[in-house]
């Protein structure tokens, strides 16, 4: 196995309460602070994916709730087209890559209109068959996908379309697990192991899309193949929400890309069989036969 530079990725998502400069100031964190690669938010357009009745019901939390209604609740979270416009921009400022998971066909055409280097789409969306063909025909960027909550055939197809499309060498697919937090023992990261066997031909790259708490078995995920990393991110895990708990405060993010780094740089040969830095201690210390 090649290693390749693993590739950080700060899903800022939701947990910025629906406050632009809360999500600004997510953005200097990720870029200064934990020096991450890029950062990702999301992009739904509700009355599209919801049915009124999940529209117009309670949220299933009230105390995470940010309206009347789970559709209230996820409206106030929404950025608008201009606002992520906005939040490009910011990020370009800033010297960190743009990014936003899309759920629905509305919000693919809306984000897919910034041109932004690579669009997500998330588990629970990935057999939406006519958004994932509308954005091999439309957007010429790379495409991400997570195979959290998806069987063995529904992967299959979806690597399939993109191979039909001649947009497979375009997909990164992420390994996931849709929990949030994940216990480890749901973690299975050996089907990094399988999706590198079965598709690392065919498709751009394998990622880990981890829900778990902490970061001791990021590197595992990246001996076992994945270069791609996407952690949700917050700066502070008690803020009102549900996927804080799931998500790294920036220390955590900072110390998993330190990790993956320096995971990279010792995931070599030997370039001769005595280092120069050995060389001064066999030198000094080697047993000499008399």
């Amino acid at each position: 196995m090649t290693y390749k530079e693993p590739y950080v990725i700060a899903e800022i998502g939701c947990n910025h309460m629906g406050d632009i400069e809360i999500a600004k100031s997510m953005i200097d964190m990720a870029a200064t602070f934990c020096k991450v690669d890029a950062v990702k938010f999301q992009k739904r357009c509700n009355k599209e994916l919801l049915t009124p009745e999940q529209y117009n019901a309670p949220h299933p939390n009230p105390a995470n709730s940010y309206g009347a209604t789970y559709g209230e609740h996820r409206e106030f979270l929404e950025f608008n087209v201009d606002q992520h416009r906005e939040l490009q921009e910011y990020c370009k400022k800033m010297g960190i890559e743009y990014s936003t998971s899309v759920w629905d066909l509305t919000s693919a055409k809306e984000i897919a209109s910034l041109n932004p280097k690579f669009i997500k789409i998330p588990s629970a969306s990935n057999n939406n068959t006519a958004m994932l063909e509308w954005l091999c025909d439309n957007y010429q960027g790379e495409i991400q996908i997570s195979f959290g909550m998806t069987t063995h055939e529904e992967e299959k197809q979806i690597v399939e379309l993109f191979e039909r499309k001649g947009r497979n060498k375009d997909l990164i697919i992420y390994c996931c697990t849709s929990g949030y937090p994940v216990p480890m023992k749901d973690v299975c990261l050996l089907e990094i192991t399988r999706l590198y066997k079965e598709y690392e031909d065919r498709v751009k790259a394998i990622g880990f899309s981890g829900h778990h708490n902490g970061i001791a078995i990021d590197v595992a995920a990246y001996t076992l193949g994945a270069t791609m990393f996407e952690r949700h991110f917050t700066l502070d895990r008690t803020w009102k929400g549900t996927d804080h708990a799931a998500s790294l405060e920036p220390d955590g993010m900072r110390r998993l890309k330190r990790n993956l780094e320096q995971t990279y740089e010792a995931l070599t040969y030997k370039s001769q069989e005595i280092l120069p830095i050995e060389q001064v201690q066999r030198d000094k210390l080697k047993y000499r036969q008399r």
